[in-house]
């Protein structure tokens, strides 16, 4: 079953925090833990993992397409990796889009062999960052501004998968958003040596909706960026309907909102990851987003990411 991510996960602390509080503890130790008693394995091949500690929403995955572009156009043969999960096609799928490049296994350190078995010169890890028995040359993790870490508070009280502390193997973070001079401080403060750049999503197709409404769609898991993404971008918006990450959107739900839609005149707009997992039934009048992942500071980014060839 999935559920929506509680609100108050990106509140201040309130009681419904404080209450959980005790199991975040627990889980902050297991996690503890598991890092002083996984063995680590070197593979010898570049490995970049492109991870979050925000559960969700921070666009990992744009960020990895992205990744093996720029790494491609240098010819370093990167594929990217990820680990297989029984409702997470949509994410594979998205990479498909894009690159043939694709490697799923429940075992990331399988998917690695098979990588190298297959010639491939680099590996990109989307998620992995918690793969402790992985050995990483350079780790990048992903925030969404909007969200940052929310609460502060590792799960159940907060959404973080770690805490903050957890940067300190990172070598890079990637905010998606403005620029936020007290975060960065926030991280800096955990790990001078960090390289902080920021992304922004350019939409390739907004001339399609020029002058028309719009129902905004979305099971991800962060609706509320989309929606944002949206607004900031001028569309309008006649209604946002929010459903859980992965959602399986059925048929007849679909049908019902296209009667909707054709009643108000307005189109149905999705994100590109959402429709895919609704192309299967081949309905008109649903229409995805196309955006492109921009990194500010690339040049940084990919001067950093070279020297683990060195």
């Amino acid at each position: 079953m999935k559920i929506y991510k509680p609100k108050f996960w990106d509140n201040k602390i309130g009681l419904y925090s404080i209450f959980l509080l005790p199991l975040s503890l627990i889980i902050n130790f297991f996690i503890f833990i598991k890092k002083k008693i996984t063995d680590v394995l070197i593979f010898n091949i570049p490995i970049i993992c492109v991870g979050n500690i925000y559960i969700g929403g921070t666009g990992k995955t744009p960020t990895v397409i992205l990744l093996h572009k720029l790494l491609s156009d240098l010819n370093k043969k990167p594929v990217i990796i990820r680990k297989k999960y029984k409702n997470h096609s949509d994410e594979y799928n998205l990479i498909k889009n894009y690159s043939k490049d694709l490697i799923i296994n429940f075992e990331r350190d399988q998917a690695i062999y098979e990588a190298i078995n297959k010639g491939y010169k680099t590996i990109i890890l989307d998620d992995g960052y918690q793969d402790y028995k992985i050995n990483k040359d350079i780790n990048i993790l992903c925030f969404n501004q909007k969200q940052l870490i929310g609460n502060g508070l590792v799960i159940p009280a907060g959404p973080l998968r770690e805490n903050l502390n957890s940067i300190k193997s990172a070598d890079v973070i990637i905010i998606n958003g403005k620029k936020d001079k007290i975060f960065e401080k926030k991280v800096y403060s955990k790990n001078k040596d960090i390289l902080i750049c920021y992304s922004k999503y350019q939409i390739a197709n907004k001339k399609l909706f020029k002058n028309k409404k719009v129902i905004a769609l979305a099971g991800i898991g962060n609706p509320k960026n989309f929606f944002d993404l949206l607004r900031e971008n001028h569309f309008n918006i006649k209604k946002e309907l929010s459903f859980p990450d992965h959602y399986e959107f059925k048929k007849s739900e679909l049908t019902n909102i296209i009667k909707y839609a054709k009643k108000n005149k307005c189109r149905i707009l999705m994100t590109e990851k959402d429709y895919l997992r609704i192309k299967k039934f081949k309905l008109k009048y649903i229409d995805y987003l196309k955006v492109n992942l921009e990194i500010k500071q690339k040049n940084k980014l990919l001067e950093k990411i070279l020297k683990i060839y060195d």
